[in-house]
């Protein structure tokens, strides 16, 4: 399985957005998408598979944008579900997964760190950010705002909505690579 995590610095910062973009771009990889969010949603169980494309809910939009599954994960300030995230997960192959926390249990094999715009910055973001392959931002001046790992790249997109070919391009790369592993 190849995995790619995607946290962010802020509520808002645009990671529900890139990963929509990037699912459409890479379709080639037939995404299994994760929501991981603190916020119960009122769901029953602590991984629910959303069925129904649309605008609405983060799981929904990741539907819309041609992911083959999506997930939410649902765990307060409790430790992650990670059994029943795996047992969810079973054998797709490429696994998009939107969350800061998850780094703290998963080694990915691309690691994607939204910077947004103003606000503060999630403690939770730092552990994230150090272990980033890339940092995206809108602005030179939201990159401006972190410290960037120096191994790090760093693409600087206007529209999170549109992933430039140059970045499709190092991921498709990053995950062909890790599954030929």
């Amino acid at each position: 399985m190849a995995t790619v995590v995607i946290g962010g610095s802020r509520s808002g910062a645009g990671k529900t957005t890139l990963a929509c973009a990037l699912i459409a771009a890479l379709s080639e990889f037939d995404w299994t998408a994760v929501k991981i969010s603190r916020h119960g949603h009122r769901m029953p169980e602590p991984v629910f598979e959303e069925t129904a494309a649309g605008q609405g809910r983060d799981t929904a939009r990741y539907l819309s944008a041609g992911a083959r599954r999506a997930l939410l994960v649902t765990a307060d300030d409790s430790e992650l579900p990670l059994d029943e995230l795996n047992s969810a997960c079973g054998e797709d192959a490429h696994v998009l997964l939107e969350s800061n926390r998850i780094i703290e249990n998963l080694c990915p094999d691309v690691c994607l760190a939204v910077v947004g715009e103003g606000g503060d910055i999630k403690p939770s973001f730092s552990p994230l950010l150090h272990r980033a392959d890339a940092v995206v931002a809108r602005s030179h001046a939201a990159l401006e705002r972190i410290e960037r790992p120096t191994s790090a790249c760093a693409f600087l997109l206007e529209d999170l909505r549109t992933v430039p070919p140059e970045m499709a391009t190092w991921l498709r790369g990053r995950l062909m690579a890790a599954s030929a592993r």
